[in-house]
This record gives structure tokens, sequence and C-alpha cells, in this order.
């Protein structure tokens, strides 16, 4: 009844409101780490590996030595004086600072140069000779996984994250992590079945690509060090730090300023556990700043391979579904064991199926490490899942958004896990879509040579859980309002949202409230900044901290005498109590929401999740018959993200996602050769989608919808605007002329090549 009230009553937030730090960033005042300079600076360069597997024989660093203006020449042997553990990582301590003894893909960081003039230290770098025995490498996810060539002699799990207590320290597997789901009995489905579909899908390794490229830099301070960095995770990176240096985490300080973009790439260690092993081998400061070419091989997003087979009965219910999904993790494992086990379990998709079965594989490799990116896995799965669903509806003459309608989950119905469906707008969603597309009404189908074709996809995404975020509200005497956290603003909007959250309970202007930017010297502890958790958690821990400054202030305003039913102004209160400008009212709240862990043996649980975020996508293509080239006419995005707290952020953020996964569905792909060379590590090309590839129509759109275990009704959106869209591609190029893609990226000559060996003149698909 409260969140009724709630919703019914507030004041700030459901408007759309720009960003508070709009003009600070368009008149170049916005603080970014690559603007910082301290006195003494030392400029770090990397050697990487030029093999993809290989015993590390010797490293001659004479001649960079040598070279004029070389400040240094450092190697793990020098990183061990300071740090004698120098492995680091969320899920496993796989990953060392710099290559110890073995590297284990071609782009590894094996040595750093460090000298005042950073054109010096990269210089130097070439003047390196590094000798491998190379060894046999494994690059394919599902060859690695029953391969006797081992990227890792031994896993030594993190055991930092409640979620991942359950992983196992290994020996001779490149299997980091199985999942798996159980539930009813699949292969009674298959034998009673109707019909049986059996279908393989790939995607590709691709890259973050954020436009501010990664750099960390290390500070020596009286109390310890500071590390200045672009990272979506500062919390984390102290703890691991002050673990890395065997010091108390009082003796590390991290600090952030606004981030270019991140999606997953700055998240736990990257660069900081270097930055700081050299400014302690230094004794002065380091930046180590990555360029564009080198951030292709610091972290990826998984290729995956993920074999579907469904059984389906007559009317065209889904009886029984097995899933198998390998996700290349690349040579460490970074946070994929989260990916592999948080995503691994909607692989059925949002349908209600009474027989699942489920494995899910986080594969090493020797490859670029592939670790969290926006959709969090999710994005693989639904290419999977839609495609299917498009392929079986075709098949048995069905509408497929009927087909849809038909199997979707549906409220207070159980997911494949026994975790109950709870405020998951699906049917909204989907039926949403179809109506933005017209779907229902005459469709102009083109020309011969001109064919036009329709696809929908819907997809949806578990919260992580459990994971914590504490702020912290102050109220000043001159009725200032400072807002504490450690959500780091990547572009997202997030300064704004929670201001508005504090501001709805403080009754106050949004913008006369001060955020704090993340500094753990400063800002409480949040976990990360990941997988649209941030409205969710931090929205709560804001909220709590804002109603407990609010219930502070009715405790003094009762001590002082103020009548009851009087404007709580904290200012007047606080000049009252100490008869001048002076004091503080604090607030502080800390939130984590309930989870049961899932059963290993079956996967099941009864709260695997707080909350489902959904997306829904509808595209309309054009495809030219002679040459497969084809081109987006129409996307209509919708989702679910309960309450829109700021709807004007909300649709940027929806159709960021779906801009950023028409890249991954149509151009970018990290190409390797047979040795595991990146071919493409550049923007000249490796191609992100640019204003003339976006479709001539774009919509987006939030249903009407309330989360109501959420703060204000909210839930995340970053990631929903993401899920459907490769799936409604491939759906509406099949629409159009009949081919089938089943691998990202789409590529036109693969469609031109369908076309031309079925047949030149193509089968005339929805006549």
């Amino acid at each position: 009844m409260k969140m009724e009230t709630q919703r019914d009553q507030t004041r700030e937030l459901g408007r759309s409101r720009g960003r508070f730090e709009a003009q600070t960033k368009v008149s170049g005042r916005a603080e970014y780490i690559h603007n910082l300079t301290l006195p003494r600076m030392l400029h770090a360069k990397i050697l990487r590996s030029t093999v993809a597997h290989g015993r590390i024989v010797s490293i001659d660093k004479s001649e960079a030595e040598a070279l004029e203006g070389v400040h240094s020449v450092i190697t793990s042997e020098d990183i061990m004086t300071v740090m004698p553990e120098p492995y680091f990582g969320p899920a496993f301590h796989d990953q060392p600072i710099l290559a110890v003894g073995k590297v284990h893909y071609v782009g590894e960081p094996v040595a750093v140069v460090l000298s005042e003039d950073p054109y010096i230290a990269e210089e130097a770098t070439h003047l390196i000779d590094v000798t491998y025995e190379e060894l046999p490498a494994v690059f394919n996810e599902v060859e690695a996984a029953e391969s006797k060539v081992v990227v890792h002699d031994e896993l030594r799990p993190a055991g930092t994250f409640p979620d991942l207590k359950h992983l196992a320290g290994r020996r001779d597997t490149n299997i980091a992590l199985d999942f798996q789901v159980r539930t009813g009995d699949v292969e009674k489905a298959f034998a009673e079945a109707d019909h049986i579909f059996e279908h393989s899908f790939r995607t590709q390794q691709v890259m973050h690509t954020p436009l501010e490229p990664m750099i960390s830099v290390g500070e020596l301070t009286d109390s310890g060090i500071t590390v200045h960095t672009a990272s979506q995770s500062p919390s984390f990176v102290r703890l691991e730090i002050a673990r890395l240096l065997r010091w108390p985490e009082s003796r590390v300080r991290v600090r952030t300023a606004f981030l270019g973009g991140g999606f997953g790439a700055k998240l736990y260690v990257k660069l900081e556990a270097l930055a700081v092993a050299l400014t302690m081998l230094a004794r002065r400061p380091v930046r180590v700043a990555l360029t564009m070419e080198e951030q292709f091989y610091t972290i990826t997003k998984h290729a995956t391979t993920f074999k579907i087979k469904s059984a389906v009965n007559k009317e065209g219910r889904i009886t029984g579904r097995k899933c198998t999904v390998w996700w290349n993790g690349g040579a460490y494992a970074d946070i994929g064991p989260r990916v592999t086990q948080k995503s691994g379990f909607t692989a059925p998709g949002p349908y209600e199926i009474d027989n699942v079965w489920v494995d899910s594989y986080q594969v090493y490799t020797n490859l670029p490490p592939a670790g969290a990116f926006r959709g969090f896995g999710i994005t693989q799965l639904v290419w999977a899942y839609e495609s299917q669903a498009d392929i079986i509806a075709r098949e048995l003459g069905m509408d497929p958004v009927e087909f849809r309608r038909l199997n979707m989950l549906r409220e207070g119905r159980p997911h494949a896990t026994g975790t109950i469906m709870r405020d998951a707008a699906l049917i909204e969603v989907l039926d949403r879509t179809a109506e933005r597309m017209k779907w229902n009404e005459p469709f102009d189908r083109g020309t011969e040579k001109l064919r036009r074709g329709r696809g929908v996809g819907v997809g949806f995404k578990a919260l992580v859980a459990p994971t914590t975020s504490v702020a912290m509200v102050t109220l000043s005497a001159d009725g200032s309002c400072f807002l504490h956290m450690s959500t780091v603003d990547m572009g997202q909007a997030s300064n704004t949202t929670m201001s508005m959250v504090a501001a709805e309970v403080l009754g106050i202007d949004p913008e006369d409230i001060k955020v704090i930017r993340p500094d753990t010297d400063v800002t409480p502890y949040d976990m990360a900044t990941l997988g649209s958790r941030s409205t969710f958690h931090m929205g709560h821990a804001v909220r709590l901290a804002a109603e407990d400054a609010v219930e502070k202030m009715k405790v003094l305003a009762a001590q002082l005498g103020v009548p009851e039913g009087e404007p709580l102004e904290a200012g007047k209160l606080l000049k009252q109590r100490y008869g001048m400008q002076a004091g503080n009212i604090v607030g502080v709240g800390s939130y984590i929401p309930d989870y049961i862990s899932p059963n290993k043996e079956t996967g099941h649980s009864e709260s695997i999740t707080p909350n489902w975020m959904i997306g829904g996508c509808g595209v309309e293509v054009e495809v030219d018959t002679e040459t497969g080239q084809f081109r987006l006419v129409r996307m209509e995005n919708v989702v679910d993200c309960g309450t829109a707290l700021n709807p004007k952020i909300v649709e940027t953020q929806v159709s960021g996602a779906a801009i950023m996964q028409i890249g991954a569905a149509l151009y970018e792909n990290m190409e390797f050769d047979e040795d595991g060379q990146l071919r493409n590590a550049s923007f000249a090309e490796y191609k992100i989608p640019g204003i003339t590839d976006l479709p001539d129509q774009m919509g987006n759109e939030a249903v009407d919808a309330y989360q109501n275990n959420g703060p204000f009704g909210a839930k995340g959106v970053g990631e929903s605007g993401a899920f459907g869209v490769a799936s409604a591609i491939a759906a509406a190029i099949e629409d159009a002329v009949g081919v089938r893609l089943t691998s990202m990226p789409m590529k036109y000559e693969t469609v031109c090549r369908e076309l031309h060996a079925n047949d030149p003149k193509f089968r005339q698909w929805g006549e």
C-alpha cells in the first residue's frame, strides 16, 4: 500500500529532466582522469605477447634500459618484489599483473617501460627482446571444453562474492564454471513431442569500444596510495589492491571522475593493479593509459555457441527444451563465471516450459579475456532462443507474435528455476511491440528487387544478486544537501536520477543536491556500476538514506519543540539547535536484496533474482535480392523498466542499447587468424555503427508497469533495449527473402550467397 501511495504522489520522479552535468561536459570543464597531470609523473607503455600460448624463455631488456630518457623497464620479477602474489580477478585469482613464466594470449602484457616522455617509453618497448617456447593453443570454446591442451594448470577461486563462493579449484580443465538447470523430464517431453526442432547458433567476440580508453594513475601519499582511475567499481578496486599489497583498506584510496563510456569494460581490476605496482617500484606517480587498439587486448564480450533443442506439441506449445551454451572466456575468467550462471538460467527464454535442461559452460581459451558487457550475456542467448522461436513458428504456419504469446510466461507462474515471475510485463512488451509495428495491418512487401520483411524479438534478464549498495545524505545548516554514493556516472545519468530520488524524499529541488563523485575515502561502498543494478540497488539505498535524514529531522524537531506538522527545514533546525550556522544531519541507507543460492544439481531457487528486466524489438528491413545487401528501415524498441523515474533518460538508454546491439548484430567482429593474432584492432578496420547505419524510423517506449519491490516502482533499463535486436533483424531478413542466418555478425555476402544458391529469383515469402 505504501508503494502505491508513493506511486500516486511522487513530485519529482516521473518528470523528464536533462542531465545536470550536461553543461559542464559540453563546455569542456568536466573532469576526466585522462586530463590528470601530477608532478614528476611517469608514463607507462606495455610490451605485449606475440604468441597465443608459450613459456617465456628469456626477456632481454638491456637495449631498452640503455635508451636515453628511459626511467626503468619492469617485468613480473620486479612486480613480485612489491606484490608477492601478483594475481587478480573477481572470480578466480588467475590473471597476473605482468605475465609470470608463461603467456596465455596474443596481447598479454609482458613488460613495461617507464619514462617521463610517453613516446620514448613506446620506442623502448620495441627494444625489448622476448624469447618464447610456443605451446599448443585452443581458440574455439566447444573444442577447448574437451581439449587436453589446458590454458591454466590450476584454478584458484577468489571467494570474494557470495554468489561465487561455490567456485572450486580445479586442475587440468578449461572449464571455469559449469552451471545447470534441471526441471521436469526433458527426454520424456522429446519422446512425446509432435515436433522436434534442433539448431545451433553462434555469436562472435566483440569489444566494448568506450570512446574514453582505459586509464589509471597511481600516486603515493603519506598514508598509502591513491589510485585515480576510470573505473566502474572503485569499491572493488580498493578491496583488491589492499589484498595485493597486504595492506588495510584504509591505506588505499580509489577515486574516479566522469567516465567516457564503460559498458562493462572498466569493471573490477583492469589497469589499477599495474599502475599501483609501477608506482610502488618507481616511488613516483605513474600513468597507465591505453590506446584504443590496446583495449582490444584487455577485455571483450564472450563469443558463444548455443545448441538449442525444443519439443513442441501440435497446438504450438513448447513442452521441453534442452540448452547447451559454451561461453568463450578467453585466457582469464574475469567475471565470466557470473555471466555463465546469471544468464545461463535464462537460456530457455521467457517461456513457460515444463521440462527444461540447461548446461552452461565458462571455457578458457587462448584469446583475449571476456567479461561483463552491456547485456551481461543475455544478448547472446536471446539471439538463439528468439531465432528458434521464429523458425518454429514458420514451420508450424503460426504467426510469430501469436506463437510467442501462446508460450509466454505469465505473472505468478514459475520460471524454470522455480522463482515465481513477479512484475515482469512480458506480454505487455510483446503486444506493445507488435502494436507499434502495426503487425496486424497490411504490409508493403516492396518490389521484386527490393524486398521488405518484418521481425520481432523479446528477451528478459535477471538482476544480478546479491549485491550491496550504501548511500549517505548530508544536510548542512545553510540548507545545502550532499549525496555521497559510489555509483559511477559513465553517461547513464545516474547522478541526475539519484538526485531526483533523494529530492523526492527530502522535498527539495534535485538541482540543489550536490553529488559527491566516487572516492573510497569519502563515499560509501557500492559493489559496482553494472548489470542495470544501480536504479534498483542504489535507488533503494539513496531512498533509505534520505528517509533516515527525515527521521532524524523529526527527532530534532521534537527535541526543539517545533509544532507537529510544521515543514521541516534542516537549516532552520540546525541553527536553532546550535545557535549558529553549524552542524549536520546525516542519513545513511544500505540495501541488499533477498537471494537464495541455486541448488547445485537442479539450479532451482525460490529467489534467484529480485526482478526481471524485459525488452522487445520490432524491425523492418529492406533486402536487395541481387546483392544481398540489406538496410534497417524501421525499429521499434519497447521495455519494461517499472516506473520510469526520468522518462527522457530512459528513452536515451533504450535507443543507446539498441544501437550498440546493431553493431554486434551486423558489423562488429574481432577477426583472429589461425595463430590467435587479432587482425583488426583499430577503428580503421573494426566497424561500429555510424549515424548512416541507423534505421530511418526508430521509436522507443516504456510500457506502463510498476516494480512493487523497487524504489518508487522502478528497476534498471540500461540493457533492455539490446535484447531482441539481433533476432528481430534475422527474422525480418527471412521474412523478406527466405534466408535464415544463424551466426553473428549477419553479413550481406552471406545473404547474397544463400539467395543465389537456393534460387536466383528467390521464393515469394509473405505473399
